[in-house]
């Protein structure tokens, strides 16, 4: 399927499940000369193919609408992790209160309570706060993309990279599920995989 239409048909997806509300929200593929992004203040149930910005592996705008102005976190992101072609970046609702928790363990912000989260997330590493479009975020993501393809921006919310968009959304969409089951979950006695159930999970995926 052509990039463009793709990203769009996937972007309303989001915003038409309530994933993102209003102008919340970005999504990017790499192409050819860089990568195609969402616009700055546009909703992503509203998009069309010739409203997505091109921008280059540096940052400079190309063509189309003025990009996201988070667009170089996706940068950062590619960067870290040159096999992933595709980054989503949400406000959804329990990931984003997650983000906001006090005592969270930043290196693993949640637990794998289900084997989907252990297959397509495995790890959500919280970054501290940073100001919505502050250019020193891009450097503290691109470290911890190395090793973590699932970030949680501290009170704004996840971003996720994959070797495709749909595999992207998939795991964006496994954060939010997770971090739900978490809050659902709280008080109660939980029994999130073993390490070794988890390391099983992760053999046959590799494989």
């Amino acid at each position: 399927m052509d990039s463009r239409k793709e990203l769009v048909r996937l972007a309303k997806s989001l915003h038409q499940r309530g994933l993102t509300r209003g102008t919340s929200g970005n999504v990017s593929v790499r192409v050819a000369g860089g990568m195609l992004v969402t616009p700055t203040n546009a909703s992503l149930g509203e998009l069309t193919p010739d409203d997505l910005a091109m921008v280059s592996d540096t940052g400079e705008h190309l063509s189309g609408a003025r990009p996201s102005k988070e667009a170089f976190l996706h940068l950062a992101m590619y960067r870290a992790r040159p096999e992933d072609c595709a980054a989503v970046h949400l406000h959804s609702t329990y990931a984003t209160a997650l983000s906001c928790l006090d005592e969270l363990d930043d290196d693993n912000a949640l637990p794998p309570l289900t084997a989907y989260f252990a297959m397509r997330v495995g790890r959500l590493v919280r970054l501290p706060y940073f100001a919505p479009g502050d250019q020193g975020l891009a450097e503290t993501a691109q470290q911890a993309a190395a090793s973590s393809s699932a970030l949680l921006l501290s009170n704004h919310g996840p971003i996720v990279s994959a070797p495709t968009l749909p595999q992207a959304v998939d795991a964006i969409e496994e954060v939010e599920e997770t971090a739900r089951l978490y809050f659902i979950l709280q008080g109660l006695p939980t029994r999130p995989l073993q390490p070794a159930e988890v390391a099983k999970l992760c053999a046959v995926t590799s494989a």
